[in-house]
């Protein structure tokens, strides 16, 4: 697959790594005069130039044939982890399919060695008004849809529109500030933002998935189907069986196989996504050889399964990269909707029972740190006190934060190891009662005389060993702390309905936070079904500090701005923060290769790979 941005990673949690460029402008309403520019990048100028002619992480000669399979470990928008039943995965409706976003091509696509930067696509390039309102994207006049039609700019301004009026929550509330986008014949498109807009805003409109006007026509964008979409991309749907596999199948005469930002990609003729319920199935058939590119995150598994025949015959590879990227977020999320948690002494009370320490060495093999911060492995996670430049954008809102967002940021205790230390228990205890919680027999009550009940909403039973100790210890305090594992679609229909006391989440991290964060903590989006704001965070200071950051006018000001965002999420207490790992840990069956060189900001892989027909032959693979 392609090693480029993509939607998913232009709306993902942590915020897209794209912002305003420093690109020549001008003035007026002359944009047919214009400088066109072959890219856009963050606060600076474009590393490579006009005529690069393909990334240096690459091998332009990589072979192409064979088929890479894995199973879905990341999701965005409607997806899901279990099942799917819809191709459309740019609405809300359904479970959409892995892997759809290799059939769509969009404006521009990224770079993995600059993670605020993007190169011409579908636009070959784009002319900026002097006031960063309007752009002018060139479109390639080769660029066609899998069935032979053009792309025109009729295309692309009519998938801005629909995705802001009916795409997914995500979209929708990112491209708020996006005015309008209108056709100027076949080749131009001209892209209008509001004076409000983020800095950050036309490079996620030159990172949307671009559809087929003609084909959306006749059929309802925001309906669930199996009909496989008209696409201009990479690669197109092949066979697929709902809810078990999909596949897609590179395509041959792909009209932009030979542009510098797609050479040395897209090398497998196939790319197939299997599904499964249970980890511990997928890994029995990523060891029969059913999935032959696996991305780990169980620690059980990484520490004592891979000892079988076929790794120890060296048919199968292992090996742990250190992450040089940021770390993404990954805690319970409190549902703050509901009045139990209400009160952030009762939840931090709640986040006390939770014994990290004892869980990483006796459940997790001592493979983890504690997450402390939003921000994990990056610039952007607030150290110490506020520096004076932070202090100026918190000072605002003094008496209307915690004060403990003007001295230390809060980190989560460290306990004695024990499983159920006394003395934090007993903290826990004594804010249960300050909060107003009330002990009558071995029930704890709440402030309105309720029993104290919480629900552990999952549709996978892999956190159970890490979160039955837990409600343990929260039952010790009288609480009545209770796990529902749910199927696919009804734990997506809960959760997009805000539906649960507490879920887990993890999101991924960005080298430059935008305002994309508030899909995640805006108070808009908390009042949005669907919205990736689960734990329903309303703070009128997070949401100041995240249009400060899709402001910035440089990564200096971001960083200072995300530290305070970082404070203020801290303080609130809006989450039980897990754990992190400092390292990828990738298996796979030795019938790959890749580049000697590999992205600075992610591993490459497989993103980067190809089919090594020989060594596949030797391992019996061929």
């Amino acid at each position: 697959m392609a090693m480029r941005i993509t939607r998913r990673r232009v709306l993902e949690a942590s915020g897209a790594a794209l912002a305003s460029a420093s690109l020549p402008s001008f003035g007026g309403p002359a944009l047919a005069q214009a400088d066109e520019v072959h890219g856009l990048s963050t606060f600076g100028e474009l590393a490579l130039p006009a005529d690069f002619p393909y990334f240096a992480y690459v091998n332009p000669n990589a072979p192409k044939g064979g088929t890479l399979t894995m199973q879905i470990k990341r999701a965005g928008g409607n997806q899901s982890f279990d099942t799917f039943n819809t191709l459309n995965t740019f609405v809300l409706q359904g479970d959409g399919a892995a892997g759809m976003d290799a059939c769509f091509d969009s404006l521009m696509a990224g770079s993995g060695d600059e993670p605020g930067s993007l190169y011409g696509l579908l636009a070959k390039s784009v002319a900026i008004s002097q006031d960063r309102l309007t752009y002018r994207f060139r479109l390639r006049p080769e660029a066609k849809f899998h069935d032979g039609s053009r792309v025109t700019a009729s295309d692309v301004a009519f998938s801005m529109n629909l995705l802001k009026a009916k795409g997914h929550p995500s979209f929708r509330l990112t491209l708020n500030e996006l005015v309008s986008s209108k056709a100027e014949g076949d080749d131009i498109v001209v892209v209008q933002l509001s004076p409000k807009r983020s800095r950050d805003l036309h490079l996620i409109a030159a990172g949307l998935p671009v559809f087929s006007e003609k084909y959306w026509s006749t059929r309802n964008f925001e309906a669930s189907t199996l009909e496989p979409p008209l696409g201009s991309g990479a690669y197109k749907v092949g066979r697929f069986e709902q809810g078990r596999f999909i596949e897609f199948e590179r395509v041959p005469d792909y009209w932009g196989k030979d542009l510098p930002v797609n050479i040395g990609t897209n090398n497998f003729d196939r790319v197939r996504w299997e599904y499964f319920r249970d980890r511990q199935v997928a890994f029995e058939a990523f060891k029969s050889g059913v999935i032959t590119f696996q991305e780990e995150f169980t620690s059980r598994i990484w520490a004592t399964g891979y000892d079988f025949p076929s790794i120890n015959e060296g048919k199968v590879k292992k090996e742990s990269v250190p992450k040089t990227e940021p770390i993404g977020s990954q805690g319970w999320i409190f549902n703050l909707r509901r009045d139990k948690f209400s009160d952030p002494r009762i939840r931090e009370a709640l986040g006390l029972c939770f014994d990290f320490d004892w869980t990483n060495k006796n459940i997790m093999f001592s493979s983890f740190s504690r997450m402390t911060s939003y921000f994990e492995n990056s610039d952007c996670k607030a150290i110490g006190k506020p520096s004076p430049a932070e202090l100026k954008l918190l000072e605002p809102f003094r008496g209307q934060v915690p004060d403990e967002v003007f001295d230390e940021p809060f980190l989560p205790p460290v306990s004695d190891g024990s499983g159920s230390d006394r003395n934090l228990l007993r903290r826990a205890d004594e804010m249960l009662r300050a909060a107003g919680c009330k002990r009558d027999g071995n029930v704890l009550k709440l402030p309105n005389g309720q029993p104290f009940e919480i629900e552990f909403l999952d549709s996978q039973a892999a956190l159970q060993p890490h979160t039955q100790p837990f409600q343990a210890n929260l039952k010790r305090l009288g609480i009545n702390a209770t796990s529902r594992i749910v199927d696919a679609a009804q734990y997506q229909r809960r959760t997009q309905e805000f539906d649960f006391d507490i879920v887990s989440m993890a999101l991924s991290g960005s080298s430059i936070p935008s305002d994309t964060l508030r899909i995640v903590y805006g108070s808009s989006a908390a009042k949005t079904p669907g919205s990736r704001n689960l734990g329903g965070i309303a703070s009128p200071a997070i949401d100041a500090m995240i249009e400060t950051i899709g402001q910035a006018h440089s990564y200096a000001e971001v960083v200072i701005a995300a530290k305070c965002l970082d404070r203020l999420l801290r303080a609130g207490r809006y989450w039980i923060p897990m754990w992190w790992n400092a390292h990828e840990w990738l298996a796979y069956w030795d019938m790959f290769d890749r580049p000697q060189t590999k992205p600075k900001y992610t591993s490459g892989a497989p993103g980067i790979w190809w089919y090594d027909a020989e060594k596949a032959k030797r391992i019996g693979k061929a």
